[in-house]
């Protein structure tokens, strides 16, 4: 005996049972090939997620870091215009003793001259006490070379002294932290 299998469905089959058949198959197929993607969608979209969820954060990040920046630098703005406008107070709270031996000296009425030269003098002391707490030094350059950038000549004398050396400050020169405020004026030795 033959053992032919056939088809069922060819059995007694017509065309619209063939094209039932037909789009059964590609249902499923189409279901199938849909089950595939489907779940590489799904990890693309949640992939995209991620991605776009960094982003926020970062955005979020910059704004923040832009934000304190900008505060940085208006508080450094405003430390530097105060650092300006103030600079002068403690070298003004220095001079303040000053004034007020200036002021008390002019409300006493002495006509002791001694006295009165004893209190110019400590008040001279008082304002170079000041001076030097601000940094202001005087300079002093007798018997030094002449240094254009500290001295200021108003005339060459002969002089037992090397030439170019200062002989005699007319009018004391002063230095604030190793930066000159006013040159001193000199008279220097003049060549033989």
């Amino acid at each position: 005996m033959e053992n032919t299998q056939e088809n069922p469905t060819s059995q007694n089959s017509t065309p619209a049972d063939e094209a039932a058949r037909q789009a059964a198959e590609a249902a499923a197929q189409q279901q199938d090939t849909g089950a595939q993607v489907e779940p590489a969608q799904g990890a693309d979209d949640q992939a995209l997620a991620e991605a776009q969820a960094k982003i926020a954060e970062l955005q979020e990040s910059f704004l923040r870091a832009k934000a304190e920046t900008e505060n940085v630098r208006r508080r450094a703005q405003e430390d530097v215009a105060r650092a300006h406008k103030f600079a002068i107070e403690s070298f003004a709270e220095h001079l303040l003793p000053v004034v007020d031996s200036l002021e008390a000296a002019i409300a006493h009425s002495s006509d002791d001259v001694q006295k009165v030269r004893e209190g110019v003098e400590l008040t001279l002391r008082q304002l170079s006490g000041a001076l030097e707490k601000g940094r202001v030094v005087a300079i002093n350059p007798v018997g030094e070379k002449f240094d254009p950038h500290r001295h200021q000549a108003i005339s060459m004398v002969p002089a037992d002294q090397e030439p170019n050396t200062v002989v005699a400050v007319l009018q004391k020169g002063f230095v604030i932290a190793d930066r000159v405020l006013r040159p001193a004026l000199v008279t220097v030795a003049a060549p033989k």
